[in-house]
C-alpha cells in the first residue's frame, strides 16, 4: 500500500521491568518526544483526476464499465493536466463523414483525441498533438499515440493498452478526402478510416510498434468522437 509506514516499538525484556518505576517514567517520556518528533507519514497520492467533458459521450461514458477517462489522463502531455475536453464532432450529431470532421475542428490549433467504438463493441483511438485537418504529407509530434480499451464486462473494467511514439519514423497524422491515416511503416497503417467514417483497418506499425486495436485487421464504426483539449 503506497504512502504507509510502519513503526516498530521494542518489547520491554524482563531485565526492564525490572527497573524502577522512575527509569521506567523518563522511559515513557523520551519514547513520547521520539514519537512526537518522528516525521508524519506521506501523504498517499491521489487518484488519476477525471478530466472534465464539457459534453456527454457516447463512447467514454458507457455505463457498464468503469468510464477509461482517467486512464487515458494518465497518458496525456502534462500540459494538458486539467484541461476540459470539448466535442468537436461525433457521428450521432454531425453524421457519418470524414469531410465533416474535418469542417468540425476547423479554427481548433489544439490537440485532439479521436475515440470511436466498433460493431464489435471494441473500443480504441488515437490521441493527435495537433488539430484533425486535411494535409498534403504526414504531420503530428512524438507525444501522438494510439491506444485500446477491451471489455472485460464480468469484472466491470476495461484493460487498457496504449502504444506511444518509437522514434523510427514520423508518420503520424495525415488526412485527405478519401481516408485519415495514424501511424505507418512497410504500407501499413496502425488506424486507417475510410471517407465515409464507416469502415476501418488497424495493422501493427512502425511508428507505434503497436498490435491491431480491434479484434480484426478490418472493422466497422458504430460511434466516433473527436475532442478538443482546450
Amino acid at each position: 500500500m503506497k504512502g504507509l509506514r510502519w513503526r516498530y516499538t521494542r518489547l520491554p525484556s524482563q531485565v526492564e521491568d525490572a527497573l524502577s518505576g522512575e527509569e521506567g517514567k523518563e522511559e515513557k517520556g523520551e519514547e513520547e518526544k521520539e514519537e512526537e518528533a518522528a516525521p508524519a507519514p506521506a501523504p498517499v497520492p491521489e487518484d488519476p483526476a477525471e478530466p472534465q467533458l464539457a459534453e456527454a459521450s457516447q463512447v467514454l461514458g458507457a455505463s457498464e464499465i468503469r468510464q477509461p477517462c482517467p486512464q487515458l489522463s494518465l497518458h496525456l502531455p502534462p500540459r494538458l493536466t486539467g484541461r476540459s475536453w470539448s466535442l468537436a464532432f461525433c457521428t450521432s450529431r454531425d453524421g457519418f463523414s470524414l469531410r465533416s470532421l474535418y469542417r468540425q475542428m476547423e479554427g481548433h490549433s489544439g490537440p485532439a483525441l479521436l475515440v470511436l467504438r466498433d460493431q464489435d463493441g471494441q473500443m480504441f483511438g488515437a490521441f493527435s498533438s495537433s488539430a484533425i485537418r486535411l494535409s498534403k504529407g504526414f504531420y503530428g509530434t512524438g507525444e501522438t499515440f494510439l491506444f485500446s480499451f477491451s471489455p472485460q464486462l464480468k469484472v466491470m473494467f476495461l484493460t487498457f493498452q496504449v502504444f506511444k511514439w518509437t522514434g523510427r519514423n514520423s508518420f503520424f497524422v495525415k488526412g485527405d478526402l478519401d481516408s485519415l491515416m495514424m501511424g505507418c511503416g512497410s504500407g501499413h497503417f496502425g488506424l486507417w478510416l475510410d471517407g465515409d467514417l464507416y469502415h476501418g483497418v488497424s495493422h501493427p506499425c512502425a511508428t507505434f510498434n503497436n498490435e491491431v486495436l480491434a479484434r480484426q485487421e478490418q472493422f466497422c464504426i458504430k460511434e466516433l468522437e473527436a475532442w478538443v483539449l482546450s
